[in-house]
């Protein structure tokens, strides 16, 4: 079988990870081990496990070598990871090394991370995640979506230049997808089967067909209108499905 783009990536990142840091293992979670993986779209979204804490110099070589792939790989220009001290694999509130958005930044590795490494992690190096990784604490998952929904997601709803952007109508209806399924019942779902869940929650017909064509097929150009007219609608959207997904849950507004 030929390898794709992705697979060069990736065997390329363990490779160099682990000459630079050292490494215990590496996985892959989101939609490369949800199984809704977009090659040339998708996200690569990947955690280092390594020994210790990462000093100064590691975070220059990391940030070099990482600069490099994201060059001489085209594949490589959406891929994430954060590095988790061994030591620290039990703390999901705190700030790891991470390298994201073409830049060495910190941010912690999150419980709906954690539970999606839990329940199906792709190994690319090393244990799997069961072998190293402690389970959640009971409620800590729903916790975290219901902070995230109320303290970053709602107030972006209240900035309307954000919408106009292609990422975040794409994004906002799906994270109150998914997150409307897992305050339901306890499942984590990918970006395809949120969709499904979209018409459900009231999601415009038109919106959910302009967000399916941009994952899985080749959008058609909108007007200046158009983009605004379409942010208004997702906007509206995401306000109201927090709103009410939070009020489900008691949880005040």
């Amino acid at each position: 079988m030929t390898a794709t783009r992705t697979d060069q990536v990736l065997k390329r990142f363990v490779a160099g990870t682990r000459q630079l840091v050292p490494t215990v293992a590496v996985w892959a979670h989101g939609s490369l081990a949800l199984g809704d993986f977009q090659e040339g779209r998708s996200d690569l979204d990947l955690i280092t496990v390594v020994e210790s804490p990462l000093d100064t110099t590691h975070r220059e070589r990391l940030a070099e070598f990482h600069q490099r792939l994201m060059d001489e790989e085209p594949a490589a220009a959406g891929l994430h990871c954060s590095y988790l001290p061994r030591t620290a694999l039990a703390e999901a509130g705190t700030d790891h090394v991470t390298w994201a958005h073409g830049t060495i930044l910190e941010r912690p590795v999150t419980p709906v991370t954690r539970r999606e490494l839990l329940d199906g992690g792709l190994v690319l190096h090393g244990p799997p995640p069961t072998r190293l990784l402690p389970p959640l604490f009971p409620g800590q998952l729903e916790d975290h979506i219901r902070l995230d929904l109320r303290e970053y997601w709602l107030p972006a709803t209240g900035r309307a230049h954000l919408w106009l952007q292609d990422i975040w109508v794409d994004l906002g209806p799906l994270v109150l997808a998914r997150a409307s399924v897992t305050l339901r019942d306890g499942r984590l779902i990918t970006k395809g089967e949120a969709l499904t869940e979209l018409p459900a929650l009231g999601a415009p017909a038109d919106l959910v067909h302009d967000i399916r064509e941009r994952r899985y097929a080749n959008p058609v150009p909108i007007s200046e209108a158009e983009r605004v007219r379409r942010g208004e609608q997702a906007r509206a959207f995401v306000r109201r499905g927090i709103r009410s997904t939070l009020a489900m849950g008691t949880e005040e507004t």
